[in-house]
């Protein structure tokens, strides 16, 4: 019994055919071939299964504590006296 591959393509003509992109695309343009159907095949994996991946890998903020001068903007740091 034969062993046929998906498409009805056999190893010959799967071999021909990756000869003819190699030789029109050239081997410097393949891998950045390569990573754009991967990361294509990523994102749409992604929107398939509806998977964010901002909220699996960012863990939830911690609550900011308030600042111990008993200022209210934790951003600004506390005046020196010395400059009034």
């Amino acid at each position: 019994m034969v062993r046929r591959m998906p498409f009805d393509i056999s190893l010959p003509e799967l071999l021909i055919i990756l000869v003819a992109v190699l030789l029109i695309f050239g081997p410097k343009r393949l891998p950045e071939m390569g990573r754009s159907l991967g990361k294509g095949l990523r994102q749409f994996k992604e929107s398939v299964t509806g998977i964010d991946e901002l909220t699996t890998t960012t863990p939830p903020s911690a609550p900011v504590a308030a600042p111990a001068d008993g200022s209210t903007d934790a951003t600004t740091p506390p005046s020196d006296p010395r400059s009034t």
